[in-house]
């Protein structure tokens, strides 16, 4: 404990809160001006072709530097639409297997199941058909904003979903949603499946007004989820980044728990039914320009400082316990990001390994003995010697094999070159002695018949890593070790992207 309080001393002054300087970021690269522009032109469309029986619409606005697709609800959603009986409930992904198995991919061993509004996934559902159309209009080099606003916003985060498992990223932009007064979608579980997938919870952006009652209803107490929905909580969590305005500035959050505290406190029975957002980008934009001097803080602790200026900006006050919740939240955080598993450094080291085992291989075949027979026979010392590096070798890729298998699968995936490369290094040097030592032990049954399951799923990776593109695998089973297994900071994620798209 003394460790970590001396860790967290010295932190203090190297630590700093991005979350004003995202929130900059997002207002000056016209993102959401662009966003908003192109949901009011579909609300505009509408109004004047209004004899339309579905109830999701959506628009495919093409630009020089984007293209830009937006959906809204018609009628537009209101409160009272979500405080109906029954709005709040949730479906489980487990019963959307046979109706909506398009959120499939999204389960895993450690997340088996998620739970989804199901007014949202009804939504969703009557856009099936045109799923195809709306895919073959994206276009690999370009990058792409999906857009939509309350009811409309939430289709516009399921769409998103489905897209990310349906394009492959490795020659295509990951899209940004960008969502307006949108209620929220899903529950924990659904919260960390997304998570699963390192870049993805960057890929959404969830702009909220202090004035809409839209974002907060499904988080009153007057309106919970059905007791009989399969959700793990029964409680809607926040995935994403969430910009949170007020008439005192704007930020950026991602600390689901922030979010629905701010959600919560700024609840109203007395709010308007539809909110314009045009108006508050505009204003967004002004305080930008103007940079607002009232949210100024004396402290000499960078950390404290970003963190009281962001609550400021959401209208909450300086809620002194808040703050102090937010700055622990954020050393936990960095603490916890130095000590977990980094595969790029355990790699390096595992090479110091695989080069002992090269020489052992060496001097075996210089004596006149392969490997094989040498480690079989354990005629040496170096054959004792070596097992010191085979189990360590062995334990390092049983335990990566095994984190990410656990992962969700998504087809169209790749095994990391680097990873793939050492994987299957290290399958063809050690296997060898694996099966020499199973019969050494004078084992007379087939060894394929209880080999190593993570031997097997390091070849039928390769396997796949050399099918051509052309011929799909429905069974492949090929995980991205990168995404899986390195955490990114998701508003580093959000600044690239839309620093990108403000440069076209």
């Amino acid at each position: 404990m003394a460790d970590l309080t001396r860790q967290w001393r010295m932190s203090q002054s190297q630590l700093f809160s991005s979350g004003s300087e995202v929130g900059n970021l997002v207002v000056t690269s016209a993102v959401l001006s662009d966003s908003w522009d192109v949901n009011s032109a579909l609300y505009t469309e509408i109004n004047n072709t209004p004899s339309s029986n579905f109830p999701v619409r959506f628009k495919i606005d093409k630009r020089p530097n984007c293209n830009i697709i937006a959906f809204v609800t018609w009628p537009p959603c209101t409160k009272e639409h979500l405080q109906a009986v029954g709005a709040a409930d949730f479906v489980s992904s487990s019963a959307l297997k046979d109706t909506l198995p398009l959120f499939e991919f999204l389960c895993s061993k450690t997340n088996p199941c998620f739970s989804i509004n199901k007014l949202a996934v009804e939504c969703f559902k009557s856009l099936r058909g045109v799923l195809p159309f709306l895919r073959s209009e994206i276009l690999n080099y370009k990058p792409l904003i999906i857009t939509g606003h309350g009811l409309g916003g939430s289709v516009a985060s399921l769409f998103t979903l489905w897209l990310l498992s349906e394009i492959n990223l490795s020659n295509t932009k990951r899209p940004l949603c960008v969502t307006f007064g949108s209620p929220l979608i899903g529950d924990e579980d659904l919260r960390e499946a997304i998570l699963q997938y390192s870049a993805w919870n960057s890929c959404f952006l969830h702009v909220v007004s202090a004035l809409d009652p839209l974002p907060r209803v499904f988080t009153s107490t007057r309106n919970p989820p059905s007791i009989e929905s399969a959700s793990r909580t029964n409680e809607y969590k926040p995935f994403g980044t969430f910009m949170l305005c007020s008439e005192l500035g704007f930020t950026c959050f991602e600390e689901p728990e922030f979010i629905l505290e701010f959600l919560k406190s700024t609840y109203s029975e007395v709010s308007p039914q539809f909110l314009d957002y045009k108006p508050i980008v505009e204003q967004l934009k002004l305080k930008v320009i103007c940079q607002d001097t009232r949210l100024d803080v004396s402290t000499s602790e960078p950390l404290r400082a970003g963190i009281t200026v962001q609550v400021l900006a959401t209208g909450l006050g300086q809620n002194i316990n808040m703050i102090d919740a937010l700055i622990t939240k954020t050393w936990k955080s960095t603490i916890h990001k130095a000590q977990v598993f980094d595969p790029s450094k355990e790699l390096n080291k595992m090479k110091i390994n695989m080069a002992q085992l090269e020489w052992y291989k060496k001097t075996s075949k210089d004596s006149g003995i392969g490997y094989y027979d040498s480690y079989k026979n354990e005629s040496f010392t170096s054959d004792q010697d070596v097992k010191k590096f085979k189990k360590t070798l062995t334990l390092y890729w049983e335990e990566l094999v095994d984190e990410v298998e656990k992962k969700p699968q998504k087809e169209g995936a790749s095994f990391r070159t680097r990873w793939l490369f050492a994987g299957t290094n290290y399958r063809r040097m050690i296997e060898p002695l694996d099966i020499a030592a199973f019969y050494r032990d004078g084992r007379r049954r087939d060894y394929l018949k209880g080999r190593p399951k993570h031997y097997k799923l390091l070849e039928e990776w390769l396997n796949d890593d050399k099918r051509p593109a052309s011929i799909p695998n429905i069974n492949s089973k090929k995980k991205n070790v990168e995404a899986s297994l390195t955490e990114d900071s998701a508003s580093g994620h959000t600044s690239r992207r839309l620093a990108f798209h403000a440069s076209g």
